[in-house]
């Protein structure tokens, strides 16, 4: 009998009857009172599962009711996922890694520190308290958390864009990896429109390509890398031609009635891709808003890098072409790869651009001795529509407001090398390697013609740059705007590396052109009146 038993047996499972695999177990259905539909029947926990994406991080801005705007568009256009599944479009057309991410219930986030970041600006991005973000090893209150090192965050987050980082931060800011790069070299090497366009700048006269794309590169502190590869995506300019009269007119796609011609193109993406990033980088930016006005919360896991690319896009395009844009086979990112190699293998050799080990050198207040200046505007944008919080006002003493001229001096808040005195503009590499891509440097501006301090001379703290003015940029009343780069990067002025000048720290405000500078107990409140409460002197 038991022979007989066991000859049936191996007859079942030959013939498949039995299967004693841990695979084919795992894959039977959970029974339960309910009877169990013949779809989750068949379905193979093993096998890939295609099911519609869910998007409730896009939200409408401006409406009450976010759900019942979701369903009014739903019911009004077919969702792209739809699409894909019914076949009028191709599984290869639509991106996957642009498909939102959904984070598991009360499963702790495990996060490895980048570069940059601080306890602050990641409970920001992750929506906890900093107190709730833990570390085996010490975690510093002020300064940078170093690079790897393993962080336990709780999960608040729900439904975020894709966490896959698409692009190194030091091919975004004019980072030490510009140097070298000639931009006229390249763009006669490939022969095409760019090569020999000319365009008028403003007071600057006719400039070439090349030294339009270097002026924005070098005055926005942006990589030239990335605005050629921007270029040569949106219109082709680099290697080819442009394809009708809205390309020759609006190169990088923006159609702004006050931004046509390269330059001003440039200027305006700029702008919105630094935004981004220092959004990122100070923690101020936390979602994307699209074209169409949906926004999309960011996972906390990005790089500003990765922020600036996704706000540039966002900003003229909607949620699926700008996903097409960024994670499409054709997409930006496949243009970079073409004109230059992978971002990521170049910036493996000058990253990290900052350390924990990274202080300001010591400085002092950018005026002589015993002179009172009013301490004007807080933490703000660094240049043009850039916007990082990392400049500081000052006004020299007057008895008349406006542009008028002062006979006050600004002077060196540390030593160093004069590597660019033009146009309103002075700027001190401290490190007197001549490369404002690399350590610290100091960017005064509205510096007066008469009196400016020409290029090549050494500086010690204290010595005289200039005059305050109204020269360079726009301005309202004579004044001196001052920031500071690190490696090619704005500093924010209050953060990890705040900005400190004879013992005075910076200090930030929620309102427009707010701040403080706080040393001990004593505070000087930003006034652009020059209250005497501003009023501030070494």
């Amino acid at each position: 009998m038991a022979a007989l038993l066991l000859i049936v047996g191996i007859g079942l499972m030959v013939s498949g009857a039995l299967d004693f695999s841990a695979r084919a177990a795992a894959a039977q259905p959970m029974k339960s009172d309910a009877v169990t539909s013949e779809t989750e029947q068949a379905a193979d926990p093993f096998e890939p599962q295609v099911s519609p994406p869910v998007n409730p991080a896009l939200i409408m801005v401006g409406t009450s009711d976010a759900n019942e705007e979701v369903e009014e568009s739903e019911s009004s256009q077919e969702p792209a996922w739809q699409e894909e599944l019914t076949g009028t479009v191709s599984p290869e057309a639509l991106p996957t890694q642009a498909h939102l991410i959904q984070y598991e219930e009360n499963a702790p986030i495990l996060y490895y520190a980048q570069s940059g970041d601080s306890i602050g600006v990641l409970a920001v991005r992750f929506g906890v308290e900093t107190a709730e973000i833990t570390s085996t090893a010490e975690l510093p209150a002020e300064g940078f958390i170093p690079q790897g090192q393993l962080l336990l965050i709780p999960n608040r987050l729900n439904q975020t864009s894709s966490n896959l980082k698409l692009f190194p931060d030091s091919e975004v800011v004019n980072s030490p990896s510009s140097i070298g790069f000639d931009t006229q070299a390249y763009l006669d090497s490939a022969g095409g429109y760019l090569a020999t366009y000319q365009e008028t700048v403003y007071a600057n006269g006719r400039l070439s390509g090349a030294e339009i794309i270097d002026k924005v590169a070098r005055e926005f502190a942006i990589h030239p890398r990335l605005l050629l590869a921007l270029i040569e995506y949106q219109s082709e300019w680099v290697y080819g031609q442009p394809a009708n009269s809205f390309e020759k007119k609006y190169p990088l796609g923006m159609e702004l009635s006050d931004t046509p011609g390269l330059y001003n193109q440039l200027v305006k993406a700029s702008g919105i891709i630094e935004s981004g990033y220092y959004g990122w980088r100070e923690g101020t930016v936390v979602s994307i808003e699209f074209a169409d006005g949906w926004e999309l919360r960011l996972a906390a896991e990005l790089n500003c890098g990765t922020v600036g690319l996704m706000h540039f896009f966002s900003s003229v395009n909607q949620f699926e072409s700008w996903s097409l844009h960024l994670y499409g086979e054709n997409g930006f990112l496949d243009t970079y790869t073409r004109m230059f190699g992978d971002p990521w293998v170049i910036a493996q050799q000058h990253e990290p651009l900052f350390t924990p080990n990274v202080l300001q050198p010591e400085l002092i207040l950018p005026f002589e001795e015993g002179v009172k200046w009013s301490y004007t505007v807080g933490p703000h944008a660094a240049w043009g529509a850039a916007d990082v919080r990392a400049a500081l006002d000052f006004s020299p003493p007057s008895a008349e407001p406006g542009c008028g001229q002062s006979w006050s001096w600004v002077t060196s808040v540390g030593s160093g090398l004069v590597v660019r005195s033009e146009a309103g503009t002075v700027v001190v590499d401290m490190d007197g390697d001549s490369f404002e891509q690399t350590g610290w440097n100091i960017i005064y501006l509205h510096i007066a013609t008469d009196g400016r301090i020409p290029v090549g001379t050494w500086v010690e703290a204290g010595d005289r740059i200039g005059h305050p003015s109204c020269e360079g940029g726009i301005s309202t009343g004579t004044h001196l705007h001052i920031v500071r780069k690190y490696n090619g990067e704005w500093v924010p002025a209050e953060g990890p590396l705040a900005f400190m000048m004879s013992g005075w720290k910076a200090k930030g405000g929620s309102g427009f052109l707010e701040g403080w500078l706080v040393k001990g107990d004593s505070v000087v409140t930003a006034n652009v009146f020059g209250a005497s409460s501003s009023h501030i002197k070494r």
